[in-house]
This record gives structure tokens, sequence and C-alpha cells, in this order.
């Protein structure tokens, strides 16, 4: 019963990586690395923020939908969905960027301050109390937090650097504030009786950090770049998770666990065939690496001191995405707007063996389709017809800019049968079945410049 606290906890913090993180990267299915011209740089791209001029922030959430279909050899059915309608509490990202020099701070030279607080891993997952797997997961949440605070300086005309650390943490007021997963008991030796409902929980805090390049070989004569290469490294981070297991609402023994977050290797490559002074037209291809071979095992440690080893074995993986932006800078009918049309394809493959496969991960090979949608509504413009989105004063928080960006993005996930799942604490074989999974994401994000 006791090993499969590690398991869940494990899988939810490592499976199900969010990288829906602004809009206008959602629309290009994460295609972002090298372009990394908004306040979401700060978790594509940080070397990125020395594009940015003044003081810009972003804030942002995800609307993510969709469910699993299961299917067992025996014919019974389970579905699975984020607790409803659309996730909650919804992913969101803020982000916040500060040009220094712009400040009127010059002795630390090219220097941008920035700051970020986004929801990285998982969210709820759950599926019905008395369902064929019930004996392995009801429902499973990780609400886990990322405050990034970062650094980025400009080098010369062609290269930048970002340096920045990642506080892995839960809030009280956010979601559960700690991992929660749910499950009924088996009645297998030890076990409670059949169905008496169960709850493993946990939380902890975890520091890691990330060190980014952005390279700019070639400019047009207005010195913006035509090509643009990124790369970014974040760091494995160590989440101890402490907490209690419950039996029936009741405080049974207190665990806990060790979960190693993954390190991330993301690189990315920007064309702009067209960029002028009236359009600009974006191609870019990044590949991810992302280290999920970190989790190898997870060990649950009791209070009665008891320690039960557990085996993951999940394999590191790569996701390619290929994204593009059209812009226009001088429309006739919005003279002082710029609109931008996005889209993008990933595809992505899955970490998880059958053995330590876990249905509020529904993971298997994927596809993702994504579009787009980028307003800027400069000085003397209008926001939605209401306000001015800028003016010409010169003060540090003279507002400059409006943005409003939105995507819709399909993640279309491959049929997956597994077999020869190992789950300690279900009934044999319980998870085993076929599992059709696809995910739609809705993603909006405000965006202000001063």
């Amino acid at each position: 019963m006791h090993n499969g606290f590690a398991r869940r906890l494990s899988l939810d913090s490592a499976g199900f990586r969010i990288f829906e993180q602004s809009a206008s990267a959602t629309a290009q299915s994460g295609a972002f690395t090298a372009q990394a011209d908004d306040p979401s740089a700060i978790y594509y791209n940080p070397a990125g923020m020395t594009q940015l001029r003044g003081v810009q922030t972003s804030l942002g959430t995800n609307l993510a939908g969709g469910h699993t279909s299961f299917t067992n050899p025996a014919g019974g059915t389970a579905r699975g969905d984020f607790g409803g309608t659309i996730a909650f509490p919804p992913p969101s990202n803020l982000y916040l960027t500060a040009n220094l020099k712009d400040l009127g701070v010059t002795s630390l030279g090219d220097l941008t301050a920035g700051l970020a607080v986004l929801s990285p891993f998982g969210i709820l997952y759950r599926y019905s109390n008395n369902g064929p797997f019930s004996t392995a997961v009801t429902s499973q949440t990780l609400p886990l937090i990322d405050i990034k605070p970062t650094l980025a300086y400009k080098l010369n005309d062609q290269f930048s650097i970002g340096l920045g650390a990642d506080i892995y943490t839960f809030f009280s007021f956010w979601g559960a504030g700690q991992a929660v997963t749910k499950f009924n008991s088996s009645g297998g030796p030890g076990l409670p009786p059949p169905g008496t409902p169960l709850e493993i929980n946990g939380g902890g805090t975890a520091a890691g950090f990330n060190a980014s390049l952005l390279y700019t070989p070639f400019r047009n004569a207005d010195g913006k770049p035509l090509v643009n290469v990124g790369f970014q490294y974040r760091s494995q981070a160590t989440l101890p998770l402490n907490g209690q297991f419950l039996v029936n609402g009741a405080t049974a023994a207190d665990a806990s666990t060790t979960v190693v977050l993954p390190q991330v290797l993301t690189g990315g490559i920007a064309l702009w065939p067209v960029r002028n002074e009236d359009h600009e037209w974006k191609l870019e291809m990044d590949v991810d690496y992302t280290g999920w071979k970190s989790i190898r095992n997870t060990d649950v440690h009791l209070s009665s001191g008891t320690t039960i080893p557990f085996a993951q074995n999940w394999r590191s993986a790569y996701t390619v995405m290929v994204g593009t932006e059209y812009k226009w800078l001088h429309l006739e009918h919005l003279p002082h707007w710029e609109v931008a049309a996005r889209g993008g394809y990933w595809h992505s493959q899955t970490p998880i063996p059958d053995s330590s496969f876990l249905p509020t991960v529904p993971d298997a090979d994927q596809h993702s389709l994504s579009i787009g949608l980028g307003l800027l509504c400069k000085e003397n413009g209008r926001f939605l017809g209401l306000f001015e989105c800028g003016s010409s004063g010169k003060g540090l928080l003279a507002l400059k800019a409006l943005g409003l960006d939105l995507a819709y993005q399909a993640i279309l996930y491959e049929t997956r049968t597994v077999s020869g799942n190992m789950n300690p604490v279900a009934i044999p074989g319980s998870v085993n079945g076929t599992y059709q999974t696809t995910f739609h994401v809705g993603s909006i994000n405000l965006r202000v410049n001063f």
C-alpha cells in the first residue's frame, strides 16, 4: 500500500510537464526558444529578455479540457477528466521584466532583470470512485508553483546570456496546496477492507537553476534579427514530499518520498524570411530533451521506520516543435496596432513504461496542433475602442502599449495499450487496457508595456 505513495507523487510531478506558459508560444506549439521576444522569455529563453525595452508585464492562464477513455480486455470502461469541464485552478503565469539601462541604471551595462511565477508541472486529473482501476487511483493533483528570479545580460549585438533560479514550492491558497492522491483499498494482505477510501498527501520545496544563450548572427538594416539561435538548460531539482497516509479520512501514518524533477535542454533556430517596416514572417524549429530518466525509483519512508523501494525506470524523451508567426506592423484600418497570426505543431515521446503507467498521467506519444492571434495596441491607438493604449510621456511607468495574445491547442495522444503493469497496491492487471486521450487548451495573456 505504501510504496504506491512514491509512485503516485512521482508520476504526477514528472509525467505531466506543462509546456503552455504563454499564449504567444502556445500558438506556435512552444517553438519560441529562439524568438523569445516578450516577457515569457523568462520561461522559454531568459537570454531573450535583452530584446525587451523598458518595463514589460504579462499575465496569462490556460483553460485545459479534454478526457481519457479506457477499455480493459474484459470490456470494462472508465472516463477520466480534469475534475470538470476545465482544469481548476487553471495553470497560470505571471511575468515581469525590466531593462535596467532604460530605467536609468547604466553602471551595470545591458542588464535586464525578470521575475516569473508559473505552474510548471501536473494538475488535477480524476476518474470515478468505482471504476475498474479505482484500487490504483481515483484522483491526483500536484499544484506545484515555480518562482523564477532571472537576469539576462547583452554581451554585444550578437550574444546575450541568461541565468536564473527555479524555486519549486506549494501555496496553501492554490488548489490543494500539496500533492494529493486518492484511491480505494483492494483489500489485499495488510490493507483495509475492500473499497475503503485512501489518501496520500505531501508537500515540500526544491531549488534549481537555469542558464540560457541567444545568438543573433544576422540583422536587417533596422537592427532587427533575421536569424536567432537560442539554447536553455534547466537543472534537476530534488523535491522532498512529506505528508500523511489517510485511511477513511483519518491519519494512519506519516510518509515521505523524494522526487528528482528532470533536467531539460532546449535548443532552437528562428529565421525571418521577411522582416521590413510593414511585415514580419518568422519560422522556427525547437528540439526539447527532458531527462525523465531521473525518475529511476522512489523509495517511501514510513513513520514506522520501514523503507519500501519501488522501481520507475522512466526514459528520457524528445519533443520536436515547429512554429510560425506572420505579423502586420502597419494596417490601414488599424494604424497604431500590430497584428500577428501564429501556428505550430509538435511531436512528443512518452517517457513512461507500461510497468509504471498510472491512468492519472495518461501519457503516450502525442501530436499537437495550434493556432493563435496576437494584438499589440501602441501609442495613439485605442484598446477595444475604450481607452488609449499609450502616451507620449517620458516617465518610468508611462504606458507604452497594451497587448492581447490568444491561442488554441489540440493535443492528440496516440492510442496506447498498457500491459504488464506492476502497480503494487491495485488489483493485479486492473490498469492494463487501452487508453485514448485528447486534450484541448485555450490560452490567453494580457501584456502591458511601460
